[in-house]
């Protein structure tokens, strides 16, 4: 007889279907699959990781802001997603190598991202946004999945040394019915890569539903590569902390591939460049403001007394010279002038570049005098 699987009907069922720690509420819940992973969290702990979060969401609205104003062209929020960000992040060990997609503010903050590493690409100047050999994080990648295949081939190199490392990749729900997610995963499960493949099911991959990209749980997918995974509340930042920690450990082992799949929601748009009023119910959304992850933790911290209003003031206070920060850094950016683009290209002198600068020349000149 086939295993019964239970098909997603709504996103209040699909939330159920994963695992947590934390309820919506902040009570602590006991977990026999997750609770030893994290058996080591303390208050003090928590707390760092509820400023984590804060502070996020403050970066994730400065990011917003500047766009708005137009020192941004473009800004990919990720409000509602910072437990599964946070979390996941910062169980990694130093030596491990992420490979995101474009909404990872929270993974390269939690690797230790300077203010103007978080605005520099999408202000569209020299170089990529970070570094990425001192954080160990590529560059953000904004070909929907291309990054997993990038982790895998990272992967395989770990293994052929022998080394202590592990690679890591994000991507939403959307990037799951890209070509590129599932050879990734091949390849990973034949080569017993030691690579985790974190999911962020935000819900809307641009303006399409979870329902359209999956009729049942997308961690479900998975084994069927020979992969094992866990779905979990991606709006628990235990949760999603310990989710890490097994996936780890699983690929440190020598074991092979792990994959995660964190039970979330995109509180904002898409981009900036898109309005999520246009496909997106409003009853919906309110259902998942109830389920805040930030929310969450400050009320079980509250709720076992180790979280107090000074505390939270002075979080908020951190959040905000954060983003005071960041704002002075993306301000004070100089502009390269547009010929420089061709500078570097080449060691030597090159005719056909020659021709492409002077062509890129001519092309500039025509909008002289245009207001």
């Amino acid at each position: 007889m086939s295993p019964q699987i239970t098909p997603i009907a709504d996103t209040a069922q699909d939330l159920e279907l994963a695992e947590r720690i934390l309820s919506p509420e902040g009570e602590r819940i006991s977990n026999p699959l997750l609770d030893s992973f994290v058996d080591d969290v303390d208050a003090a702990q928590l707390r760092a990781l509820h400023r984590d979060m804060v502070i996020l969401r403050r970066i994730d609205a400065e990011g917003v802001a500047l766009q708005r104003q137009g020192q941004l062209g473009l800004w990919a929020p990720c409000q509602g997603q910072e437990a599964t960000q946070i979390g996941t992040a910062r169980a990694l060990a130093s030596q491990d190598y992420v490979f995101p997609s474009y909404r990872e503010t929270g993974v390269i903050y939690a690797r230790g991202a300077k203010p103007g590493d978080f605005v520099r690409m999408w202000r569209g100047e020299e170089g990529a946004g970070h570094d990425s050999a001192a954080l160990r994080v590529s560059p953000l990648q904004i070909i929907i999945g291309a990054q997993t295949l990038h982790a895998v081939g990272y992967a395989l190199g770990i293994r052929h040394e022998g080394a202590d490392e592990v690679a890591v990749t994000y991507f939403g729900d959307g990037a799951t019915s890209q070509g590129d997610v599932n050879e990734a995963m091949i390849f990973a499960s034949s080569y017993q890569a030691p690579v985790v493949f974190v999911c962020q099911n935000n819900h809307w991959a641009i303006s399409e539903p979870v329902s359209v990209q999956s009729k049942y749980p997308i961690a479900g997918r998975a084994p069927g590569f020979g992969i094992p995974s866990l779905r979990v509340d991606g709006n628990d930042v235990l949760a999603c902390m310990a989710a890490m920690r097994w996936a780890l450990a699983h690929a440190r082992s020598g074991s092979g591939p792990a994959y995660i799949e964190a039970v979330t929601y995109r509180m904002g748009p898409h981009t900036t460049a898109d309005d999520p009023t246009r496909y997106r119910r409003e009853d919906e959304l309110e259902a998942w403001r109830r389920r805040d992850p930030i929310a969450r933790l400050e009320a079980h911290l509250l709720s076992i007394g180790e979280l107090s209003d000074e505390q939270i003031a002075d979080t908020q206070k951190a959040a905000d010279v954060a983003a005071r920060d960041m704002r002075a850094e993306c301000l004070s950016m100089v502009t390269r002038p547009p010929l420089a683009v061709f500078d570097g290209v080449y060691a030597e002198p090159h005719t056909g570049l020659d021709r492409q600068r002077d062509e890129y020349a001519t092309y500039l000149a025509s909008f002289d005098g245009e207001v």
